[in-house]
């Protein structure tokens, strides 16, 4: 068995991972959210004390599998250092203790593996990472063998959707709030721009639309609970125009036969609406994570370890280190 440790931010999660069948034997996430909600926002240093409080309680739960444990997994980039770091000693130290190797995961393979989790991995696919962090475009044609296609200029499709909650005051996480909001409002009313829509360049950016957001509310004055819920519908419907305007274009110069949303924004229902419309047009098939599994998650960490395992691709406990930014 692999046991997997992710902490790159909010989330304190842990989980083990049987290697033969790639079967979730545990899991468990807490969240930080409520923690955070009164901040608008992830206190990194805050974020750090918590994951001190709650990795050890959740690994206290998994002793009874250390007997098979053959390898620890953590999340070692991209991500938050001062809660990277929690993670990564947590790891040491158990490696050194059980006598075992460890694994070092890029949190964005680990979206991509939380498709394959308890089942086969499949490629090559074209693959859309959307969360807090990163909107990315990706080819994957095999483990450790990704190829970014295009990507954010700016803010990220998820950042966006926290900033627009912030700025009506609707709270934190603002991805799920401002999609609860857009249910009751007109995504018609306000006429917000969709963002490079006249360039030719295949990239994202949505500070452009946060501005426009920003100066709507600022000429309301003090929106009510419609304007509020209006501003959510038409700001969502125009987030995702723009992910799929670009993407209609990746997808009339590239043959795709298999598509997939991956990331914590991937939980949006109407994007994922609108995505499946988009494959369907275009014959493809649309692959999603569960639900459960679209925030990060030890479970995504601990099914891209297996492979790491098959494949030898360990590391000295010693040298394990965090490296907050993506290569």
């Amino acid at each position: 068995m692999i046991l997997s440790i992710e902490s790159s931010c909010d989330d304190s999660s842990i989980a083990v991972t049987q290697i033969k069948t790639k079967k979730l034997l545990f899991h468990k996430k807490i969240s930080q959210e409520s923690d955070h909600a009164k901040y608008g926002g992830v206190v990194p240093e805050l974020a750090a004390r918590l994951h001190a409080e709650t990795l050890p309680k959740i690994l206290k739960q998994t002793k009874e599998y250390f007997p098979q444990i053959k390898a620890v997994a953590v999340t070692t980039n991209p991500g938050l250092s001062v809660t990277l770091m929690e993670g990564v000693v947590m790891a040491k130290a158990l490696c050194l203790s059980l006598k075992i190797p460890a694994i070092g995961i890029n949190h964005l393979h680990g979206h991509i593996y939380s498709l394959f989790i308890e089942k086969e991995s499949r490629f090559p696919m074209t693959v859309l990472l959307v969360s807090g962090g990163h909107t990315q475009v990706i080819d994957a044609r095999g483990f450790d063998d990704f190829r970014i296609i295009a990507q954010t200029m700016d803010d990220s499709f998820g950042e966006s959707f926290d900033k627009v909650s912030k700025m009506l005051s609707l709270g934190y996480p603002g991805g799920p709030v401002v999609e609860r909001y857009a249910k009751e409002g007109d995504e018609r009313r306000f006429d917000f721009t969709v963002p490079l829509q006249n360039s030719p360049k295949i990239a994202f950016s949505y500070s452009g639309l946060k501005n426009q957001v920003r100066l709507r509310i600022e000429t309301l004055g003090d929106p009510d609970e419609q304007d509020k819920r209006d501003i959510c519908a038409s700001f969502q419907r125009v987030a995702c125009e723009h992910l799929l305007h670009k993407l209609k274009k990746i997808f009339k110069t590239r043959r795709i036969k298999d598509f997939a949303v991956v990331g914590g924004a991937s939980a949006n229902l109407y994007l994922r609406e609108k995505i499946e419309e988009l494959c369907n047009g275009y014959g493809a098939k649309l692959h999603l994570a569960s639900l459960e599994y679209c925030s990060d998650n030890a479970a995504m960490i601990g099914r891209n370890a297996v492979e790491a395992f098959e494949r030898e691709k360990f590391c000295d406990p010693l040298e394990l280190v965090s490296t907050p930014k993506s290569r």
